[in-house]
Protein backbone atom coordinates (compact mmCIF):
# COMPACT_ATOMS: atom_id res chain seq x y z
CA UNK A 1 0.00 0.00 0.00
CA UNK A 2 1.55 3.55 -0.85
CA UNK A 3 1.98 5.68 2.54
CA UNK A 4 -0.28 8.86 2.62
CA UNK A 5 1.43 12.23 2.45
CA UNK A 6 -0.69 14.63 4.16
CA UNK A 7 -0.22 18.19 4.64
CA UNK A 8 2.74 20.18 6.49
CA UNK A 9 4.05 17.29 6.71
CA UNK A 10 2.50 16.29 9.97
CA UNK A 11 1.91 12.64 9.22
CA UNK A 12 5.00 11.63 7.18
CA UNK A 13 5.89 7.85 8.15
CA UNK A 14 2.44 7.04 8.35
CA UNK A 15 1.95 3.47 8.84
CA UNK A 16 0.90 0.94 6.48
CA UNK A 17 0.09 -2.16 6.04
CA UNK A 18 1.79 -5.18 5.32
CA UNK A 19 4.62 -5.16 7.68
CA UNK A 20 6.19 -7.82 9.07
CA UNK A 21 6.55 -8.75 13.28
CA UNK A 22 10.29 -8.02 13.49
CA UNK A 23 12.28 -9.32 16.75
CA UNK A 24 13.52 -6.31 18.63
CA UNK A 25 17.30 -5.33 17.79
CA UNK A 26 19.62 -7.94 19.37
CA UNK A 27 16.96 -9.12 22.25
CA UNK A 28 15.33 -11.99 20.46
CA UNK A 29 12.03 -10.97 21.70
CA UNK A 30 9.42 -9.59 19.56
CA UNK A 31 7.76 -6.77 19.43
CA UNK A 32 3.74 -6.02 20.74
CA UNK A 33 1.65 -5.97 17.23
CA UNK A 34 -1.22 -4.06 17.18
CA UNK A 35 -3.46 -4.76 14.15
CA UNK A 36 -6.07 -1.61 12.88
CA UNK A 37 -8.87 -2.72 11.23
CA UNK A 38 -10.16 0.08 8.07
CA UNK A 39 -13.85 -0.23 7.95
CA UNK A 40 -14.10 2.15 5.67
CA UNK A 41 -14.82 0.93 1.46
CA UNK A 42 -12.06 4.13 0.92
CA UNK A 43 -8.39 2.64 1.15
CA UNK A 44 -6.73 5.67 2.15
CA UNK A 45 -9.57 8.18 3.15
CA UNK A 46 -10.33 9.72 6.62
CA UNK A 47 -10.83 6.39 8.41
CA UNK A 48 -7.28 5.49 7.16
CA UNK A 49 -5.83 8.83 7.82
CA UNK A 50 -7.21 8.81 11.47
CA UNK A 51 -5.63 4.71 11.75
CA UNK A 52 -2.66 6.37 10.43
CA UNK A 53 -1.90 8.88 12.92
CA UNK A 54 -2.51 6.13 15.89
CA UNK A 55 -0.61 3.82 14.43
CA UNK A 56 2.50 6.86 13.49
CA UNK A 57 2.57 6.70 17.93
CA UNK A 58 2.25 3.54 18.44
CA UNK A 59 5.44 2.73 16.22
CA UNK A 60 7.51 5.53 17.56
CA UNK A 61 6.84 3.46 21.24
CA UNK A 62 8.14 0.65 19.48
CA UNK A 63 4.95 -1.58 18.79
CA UNK A 64 4.71 -3.05 15.02
CA UNK A 65 1.67 -2.18 13.19
CA UNK A 66 -0.47 -3.52 10.47
CA UNK A 67 -3.33 -1.62 8.87
CA UNK A 68 -6.24 -3.87 7.69
CA UNK A 69 -8.52 -2.81 5.00
CA UNK A 70 -11.60 -5.14 4.77
CA UNK A 71 -12.05 -3.77 0.95
CA UNK A 72 -14.76 -3.17 -0.93
CA UNK A 73 -16.25 -7.06 -2.23
CA UNK A 74 -19.29 -7.78 -0.12
CA UNK A 75 -19.25 -9.22 3.31
CA UNK A 76 -21.39 -11.66 4.58
CA UNK A 77 -23.04 -11.52 7.36
CA UNK A 78 -23.57 -14.37 10.06
CA UNK A 79 -25.89 -16.81 8.77
CA UNK A 80 -26.35 -17.92 12.41
CA UNK A 81 -25.52 -21.79 11.03
CA UNK A 82 -23.39 -22.80 13.75
CA UNK A 83 -20.74 -24.42 11.63
CA UNK A 84 -17.62 -22.42 14.02
CA UNK A 85 -19.24 -24.54 16.41
CA UNK A 86 -17.85 -27.67 15.10
CA UNK A 87 -14.92 -25.63 13.58
CA UNK A 88 -13.77 -23.18 16.07
CA UNK A 89 -11.68 -20.60 15.03
CA UNK A 90 -12.73 -20.33 11.21
CA UNK A 91 -16.08 -18.92 9.48
CA UNK A 92 -17.88 -21.72 6.96
CA UNK A 93 -18.26 -18.51 4.79
CA UNK A 94 -14.46 -18.37 2.84
CA UNK A 95 -15.25 -15.49 0.06
CA UNK A 96 -14.48 -12.47 1.78
CA UNK A 97 -11.53 -11.21 4.51
CA UNK A 98 -12.62 -12.35 7.36
CA UNK A 99 -11.21 -16.01 7.84
CA UNK A 100 -7.83 -13.84 6.99
CA UNK A 101 -9.22 -11.18 9.77
CA UNK A 102 -9.28 -13.96 12.60
CA UNK A 103 -5.80 -15.25 11.64
CA UNK A 104 -3.91 -12.44 11.79
CA UNK A 105 -6.04 -11.44 14.84
CA UNK A 106 -4.27 -14.49 16.76
CA UNK A 107 -0.51 -13.00 16.19
CA UNK A 108 -1.68 -9.17 17.15
CA UNK A 109 -1.78 -8.50 21.19
CA UNK A 110 -4.49 -5.36 20.57
CA UNK A 111 -6.51 -4.11 18.14
CA UNK A 112 -8.19 -0.59 16.87
CA UNK A 113 -11.04 -0.77 14.61
CA UNK A 114 -11.91 2.45 12.29
CA UNK A 115 -15.42 3.23 10.94
CA UNK A 116 -16.57 6.00 9.09
CA UNK A 117 -20.82 7.07 10.23
CA UNK A 118 -23.76 6.04 7.38
CA UNK A 119 -26.78 7.35 9.39
CA UNK A 120 -25.25 7.06 12.87
CA UNK A 121 -23.57 3.92 13.17
CA UNK A 122 -21.05 2.09 11.96
CA UNK A 123 -20.28 1.01 8.45
CA UNK A 124 -22.45 -2.54 7.52
CA UNK A 125 -19.19 -3.94 6.01
CA UNK A 126 -17.48 -3.92 9.71
CA UNK A 127 -20.02 -4.60 11.58
CA UNK A 128 -20.80 -8.05 9.57
CA UNK A 129 -16.87 -8.56 9.51
CA UNK A 130 -17.26 -8.22 13.18
CA UNK A 131 -19.64 -9.93 14.47
CA UNK A 132 -18.31 -12.91 12.45
CA UNK A 133 -14.75 -12.51 12.90
CA UNK A 134 -15.64 -12.39 16.92
CA UNK A 135 -18.51 -15.08 16.53
CA UNK A 136 -16.07 -17.75 14.96
CA UNK A 137 -12.76 -16.76 16.22
CA UNK A 138 -13.57 -15.10 19.32
CA UNK A 139 -10.51 -16.69 21.01
CA UNK A 140 -7.51 -14.90 18.70
CA UNK A 141 -9.34 -11.22 20.50
CA UNK A 142 -10.24 -12.12 23.85
CA UNK A 143 -8.63 -10.41 26.66
CA UNK A 144 -6.25 -7.92 24.26
CA UNK A 145 -6.83 -4.30 24.75
CA UNK A 146 -9.03 -2.56 22.01
CA UNK A 147 -10.00 0.87 20.77
CA UNK A 148 -12.92 2.02 18.72
CA UNK A 149 -12.16 4.99 16.12
CA UNK A 150 -14.77 6.94 14.35
CA UNK A 151 -14.65 9.56 11.64
CA UNK A 152 -17.92 11.45 11.02
CA UNK A 153 -18.58 15.01 9.03
CA UNK A 154 -20.55 16.39 12.28
CA UNK A 155 -22.45 13.62 14.42
CA UNK A 156 -22.79 10.35 14.62
CA UNK A 157 -19.49 9.49 16.70
CA UNK A 158 -20.62 8.19 19.48
CA UNK A 159 -23.50 5.56 18.00
CA UNK A 160 -20.70 4.29 16.28
CA UNK A 161 -18.22 4.14 18.55
CA UNK A 162 -20.66 2.37 21.22
CA UNK A 163 -21.66 -0.13 18.32
CA UNK A 164 -17.85 -1.29 17.74
CA UNK A 165 -17.24 -1.39 21.68
CA UNK A 166 -19.75 -3.84 22.36
CA UNK A 167 -17.63 -6.63 20.43
CA UNK A 168 -15.04 -5.55 23.26
CA UNK A 169 -16.78 -5.89 26.45
CA UNK A 170 -18.62 -9.28 25.50
CA UNK A 171 -14.63 -10.46 24.71
CA UNK A 172 -13.29 -9.21 27.75
CA UNK A 173 -11.50 -6.79 25.90
CA UNK A 174 -9.90 -3.67 28.03
CA UNK A 175 -11.54 -0.63 26.32
CA UNK A 176 -8.56 1.95 25.48
CA UNK A 177 -9.46 5.42 25.54
CA UNK A 178 -7.77 9.18 24.66
CA UNK A 179 -8.74 11.93 26.24
CA UNK A 180 -12.27 12.91 24.85
CA UNK A 181 -13.94 10.35 22.72
CA UNK A 182 -11.77 8.50 19.51
CA UNK A 183 -13.44 10.61 16.85
CA UNK A 184 -12.32 12.97 13.72
CA UNK A 185 -14.71 14.97 12.06
CA UNK A 186 -14.00 15.50 8.29
CA UNK A 187 -15.22 15.31 4.88
CA UNK A 188 -11.66 14.07 3.37
CA UNK A 189 -7.92 12.78 4.48
CA UNK A 190 -6.82 16.53 4.52
CA UNK A 191 -9.70 17.31 6.79
CA UNK A 192 -8.70 15.05 9.47
CA UNK A 193 -5.39 16.59 9.71
CA UNK A 194 -7.21 20.54 10.01
CA UNK A 195 -9.03 18.86 12.74
CA UNK A 196 -6.42 19.42 15.61
CA UNK A 197 -8.20 18.19 18.74
CA UNK A 198 -9.39 15.04 16.51
CA UNK A 199 -5.72 14.56 15.80
CA UNK A 200 -4.60 15.05 18.85
CA UNK A 201 -7.09 12.74 20.05
CA UNK A 202 -5.54 10.26 17.72
CA UNK A 203 -1.92 10.63 18.92
CA UNK A 204 -3.02 9.89 22.90
CA UNK A 205 -4.94 7.11 21.90
CA UNK A 206 -1.81 5.29 20.28
CA UNK A 207 0.05 5.82 23.03
CA UNK A 208 -2.49 4.63 25.57
CA UNK A 209 -2.62 1.76 23.35
CA UNK A 210 0.94 0.67 23.64
CA UNK A 211 1.00 0.86 27.30
CA UNK A 212 -2.08 -1.39 27.40
CA UNK A 213 -1.21 -3.95 25.44
CA UNK A 214 2.06 -4.43 27.60
CA UNK A 215 1.03 -3.98 30.46
CA UNK A 216 -2.01 -6.59 29.90
CA UNK A 217 0.79 -8.89 27.93
CA UNK A 218 2.87 -8.63 31.29
CA UNK A 219 -0.21 -10.08 34.10
CA UNK A 220 -1.76 -13.63 33.56
CA UNK A 221 -4.89 -13.80 32.98
CA UNK A 222 -7.38 -14.29 36.11
CA UNK A 223 -8.25 -17.90 35.97
CA UNK A 224 -11.71 -18.62 34.08
CA UNK A 225 -15.31 -18.49 36.22
CA UNK A 226 -17.35 -21.23 35.05
CA UNK A 227 -20.30 -19.72 32.56
CA UNK A 228 -23.78 -20.23 33.18
CA UNK A 229 -25.98 -19.62 30.00
CA UNK A 230 -29.33 -18.89 30.88
CA UNK A 231 -32.72 -16.91 28.94
CA UNK A 232 -35.70 -15.34 30.51
CA UNK A 233 -37.40 -17.97 30.82
CA UNK A 234 -36.05 -20.34 33.21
Amino acid sequence: MTKLGLAGGALAAAAVAGEDIVATAGSGVTKPRVLLVNGSPHMEGCTYTALSIVAQELQADGVDTEIFYLGTAPVQDCMACGSCKKHPGRCIWDKDAVNELITKAREAQGFVFGSPVYFGHPSGRLLSAMDRAFYAGGGAFEGKPAAAVASSRRAGSLATLDAIQKHFTIAQMPVVSSFYWNEVHDFGPEDVMADEEGVSIMRQLGRNMARAVRAYAAVPAPTAVERKFTHFIR
